[in-house]
């Protein structure tokens, strides 16, 4: 397997640090909000990872962390809480704020078929975890304190920047007047906040510095660390993560230890973007899973959506490019159907379709290639000369990777919903064509208040229970 390391900048071999097993750290969701599809696409690029790493025999122990104190709405330790300002905005507790949209984050990732870590840390279950992380950089001469405030000083270390390649000398000269005057260095960062900075902070605890709370990216130290040890395979995340989040994780825990290379691979995807560039929360205009599936979408036309863009390359959304993955998708299933209807699955393959899953393995094992992938899949349904026995054993196969759950696909599609029900559907289809969108949408909110969500597919609408 090769895949690329945003620290060299290259495709590299992957070779793990213990045989046949890995270590793998993914930066999980800041829970003030609905994750947006943009959120949930490097998701899904970390679970094709894993997936991937256990096809070809690895066992992989995944780590996530779940942000629910001390991440503030500025990288460099400025603006609100992200946490207090939704508790404020919803009239919640950020304890309630944290619980409720860990929950939806949870069934998000569900519904898109990614496979859970093998251990989710909250932070706030682990303060302890980074005051000794915090003690030992003080303990090796790495923090001032400054207003109260503990902060890690970058001019302790010579290799600040290195994932994100900053260039140190032009962001002094070119740095703006900081809202931190008690930075030694601009870039500097905080490690543990105490009452002298946000004293309505709702989230605190006790520590050698003070009553306070830590800083956002202490918490990704400790809890790797801990669960992962002091050197370990993959970190996972977005790209923006790279210039501000990773970089200070690797400046404080090379720190602590005293050792480089902290992480041997570093994995991050790229953005979703639409019309007006990078989906963001910060815009205020963001689509969340739930939108889509109210539009009568499948999650999984997601994710077939994001299969068909490699995860290093910017996929652009839009309901025209969704609607087409939903096609394929559907088009996917039919023809699974009628292999199902023709065939079992075959226990051995023959010469040709052992070609079809040595070219499916080439493409993923080269830095997950998925789009070629994809295109394998659908060479192998378009080959004569394959039975239906191999291909349903094939795309089974595949499918351990695309996790677009066609082991699942009945031969015979049951009536869903009553006559009442399928009456509805029809009069939804009727003013659809006489470009009703009122009545449309209205049908559908009813047919989703009685438990069924509207499929539309280039073969006609049905109904499918709501899980």
């Amino acid at each position: 397997m090769k895949i690329y390391n945003t620290m060299s900048r290259s495709v590299e071999p992957f070779n793990s640090i213990e045989q046949g097993k890995v270590g793998m750290y993914c930066c999980g969701p800041t829970v003030y909000n609905y994750a947006h599809i943009g959120n949930l696409r490097t998701y899904i690029f970390e679970d094709i990872l894993k997936r991937v790493l256990e096809k070809d025999g690895y066992k992989v122990k995944h780590v996530m962390n779940i942000t629910d104190v001390g991440h503030l709405t500025g990288d460099g330790d400025d603006g609100e809480d992200k946490m207090s300002k939704s508790a404020k905005a919803e009239g919640k507790s950020v304890w309630d704020i944290a619980a409720f949209y860990t929950k939806a984050f949870m069934g998000d990732i569900e519904k898109l078929n990614i496979e859970k870590a093998n251990v989710i840390c909250k932070a706030t279950d682990h303060i302890n975890d980074m005051i000794a992380v915090i003690e030992e950089l003080e303990r090796r001469g790495h923090t001032y304190t400054a207003d109260g405030n503990v902060y890690f000083s970058i001019d302790t270390i010579d290799d600040y920047g290195k994932l994100a390649r900053l260039n140190l000398d032009e962001l002094k000269e070119g740095a703006r007047i900081e809202v931190d005057s008690a930075k030694k260095n601009p870039k500097d960062f905080v490690l543990w906040f105490t009452n002298s900075k946000f004293k309505d902070q709702a989230m605190t605890w006790p520590s050698p510095w003070g009553v306070g709370y830590p800083g956002w990216h202490v918490e990704c130290t400790a809890m790797s660390m801990k669960y992962l040890g002091k050197h370990f395979d993959i970190h996972c995340g977005g790209i923006d993560a790279i210039p501000v989040h990773h970089t200070n994780e690797i400046a404080q825990s090379e720190a602590a230890t005293g050792e480089k290379d902290w992480v041997h691979y570093w994995c991050h995807g790229e953005f979703l973007i639409n019309d007006k560039g990078k989906m963001s929360k910060s815009s205020g205009e963001f689509l969340t899973l739930s939108t889509l599936i109210n539009h009568g979408y499948d999650p999984l036309d997601y994710r077939y959506l994001c299969l068909g863009a490699h995860y290093r390359s910017q996929l652009k959304f839009s309901y025209e490019a969704l609607d087409h993955a939903r096609s394929a998708r559907m088009s996917l299933i039919e023809k699974v159907k009628a292999l199902k209807a023709e065939a079992k699955p075959s226990e051995s393959l023959s010469d040709k379709a052992l070609e079809y899953k040595k070219e499916f393995d080439e493409d993923l094992d080269n830095d997950l290639h998925t789009p070629q992938a994809l295109a394998v899949l659908w060479s192998l349904l378009k080959d004569t000369s394959i039975s239906a026995a191999e291909k349903l054993n094939l795309i089974y196969y595949m499918d351990r990777v695309f996790a677009l759950s066609l082991d699942k696909v009945e031969a015979e599609t049951e009536r869903v919903g009553s006559d009442e029900d399928l009456a509805l559907l029809e009069e939804r289809s009727e003013a659809k064509k006489n470009k009703n969108y009122a009545r449309a949408d209205e049908i559908r909110r009813i047919l989703l208040e009685r438990g069924y969500v509207v499929k539309d597919t280039p073969k006609g609408s049905f109904l499918e229970k709501t899980v």
